[in-house]
């Protein structure tokens, strides 16, 4: 089995990141208990691209331990962690990842994956789908089927079956309610600012922050910034969401106007340029830049490179200064790439652990119904087991209806 790993004697570290988690994944770890004995994916080859990290590592072992040969890359260059690809490759499951990754090295560990020619796909943010479809569409005929986990990979996958250019079936994880009310909202709020803080070790209480976005990512970061103690600003395109966000509680204005009162900014809208060189020319002094969007094209960093005169190392090597001509320094974090995984550890395990499980199932879903290509929601009675074994790892009960409900909300 051949791997591309960064360092494999780093594999004992990786392994206790993996033993930590898998302890706090009880959903996952009800779907081992019978993939072991069942191995459902037998005779399956997986191909995944996500962010690299332990909880990933967690889902890529599941998937081996059901039967599935499983080759996994890093959907980012900067969220690969080189322990727990170690640790991972040891496990049976067939690796391709480098944190740091030039972009060649980004697209050839790509292209390792889809050498597996996969019959199923685990996409973040549409990378694999992308690259099988532009380079490997020779592969797509043996493909059942894939799993969508992002806003972004949702927005791209949608466009390609517009154009009736999608040449599989694909399920839509990220539009589940177990996954968007959950990962999107209080997973990227907490990671998000795990990751600002863990770069800066600055205060946020006392703060003015500016979310740029206001979807249930951009929810959850300005939520946790209030909680923190921070004054939140919310910039948005869309007058719903807008109007969600002043009735929450927070001030709205347009990004032109947000961008003098900033402390820290937080995109998270998905699209292009939300952040950028007259944004630039406004900010206070110190201002931080952070992105929890997908992809690193919010932030305008070509723009604020061209801009600036010097540079200047930050805390650590996950934010960097840049002085601009009147001397104001702007401090950009995480390459103004994804600042809860580049500069952090992602979500916490809990959460991961509704989003994986669903993952799971849906290639097992899609296994049994062998679905025509296009987007496809995850199944409901998918989405309401996770539902029903999350409170049953919390031991927590709920009503039942009776009978006589049941036939008043049915007939009335």
């Amino acid at each position: 089995m051949t791997h591309t790993l960064r360092d494999s004697a780093l594999a004992p570290a990786g392994h206790d990141k993996m033993n930590w988690v898998r302890g706090r994944m009880p959903i996952v770890g009800r779907i081992r208990e019978r993939y072991l004995e069942e191995r459902p994916l037998e005779g399956q080859r997986v191909a995944i691209s996500l962010h690299l990290e332990a909880k990933t590592a967690v889902l890529a072992e599941l998937l081996h331990q059901g039967g599935a040969e499983v080759a996994i890359t890093s959907s980012n260059p900067l969220t690969a962690q080189d322990d727990v690809a170690a640790a991972l490759a040891e496990r049976g499951v067939i690796v391709h990842a480098l944190r740091g990754a030039t972009p060649e090295e980004f697209d050839q560990l790509h292209q390792r994956v889809l050498d597996l020619e996969p019959t199923l796909i685990i996409d973040d943010g549409g990378e694999l789908t992308e690259r099988l479809h532009k380079e490997r569409a020779e592969l797509a005929p043996g493909i059942v089927g894939g799993a969508e986990e992002t806003t972004t990979g949702v927005l791209r996958l949608k466009a390609l079956a517009r154009a009736q250019r999608l040449r599989y079936p694909m399920v839509l994880v990220n539009d589940a309610d177990m996954k968007h009310l959950f990962d999107n909202r209080y997973g990227t709020g907490q990671s998000s600012w795990e990751g600002i803080m863990r770069a800066t070790n600055l205060v946020v209480a006392g703060k003015t922050v500016v979310v740029a976005g206001y979807g249930w990512c951009g929810r959850g970061v300005a939520d946790r910034a209030r909680g923190l103690g921070a004054r939140v600003i919310v910039t948005e395109v869309n007058p719903v969401r807008a109007n969600e966000a002043l009735m929450d509680g927070h001030q709205v204005m347009p990004m032109a106007e947000a961008a003098s009162w900033g402390d820290y900014f937080v995109t998270v809208t998905g699209n292009y340029g939300v952040v950028r060189e007259e944004h630039f020319q406004v900010m206070k002094d110190g201002a931080i830049l952070a992105n929890a969007g997908h992809f690193d094209v919010e932030v305008d960093v070509a723009a604020l490179k061209r801009m600036a005169k010097a540079t200047h190392p930050g805390r650590g090597p996950e934010s960097v200064g840049y002085e601009l001509q009147d001397g104001r320094v702007l401090w950009l974090l995480a390459e103004g790439r994804l600042v809860n995984l580049a500069a952090g550890d992602g979500h916490p395990a809990e959460i991961m652990d509704l989003t994986f499980a669903l993952q799971a199932l849906s290639l097992e879903d899609l296994l049994k119904t062998r679905p025509q290509p296009g987007v496809y929601p995850v199944n409901p009675d998918v989405d309401a087991w996770v539902a029903k074994i999350r409170l049953q790892a919390l031991n927590r009960r709920i009503d039942v209806l009776t009978p006589q409900q049941r036939d008043y909300l049915e007939n009335s």
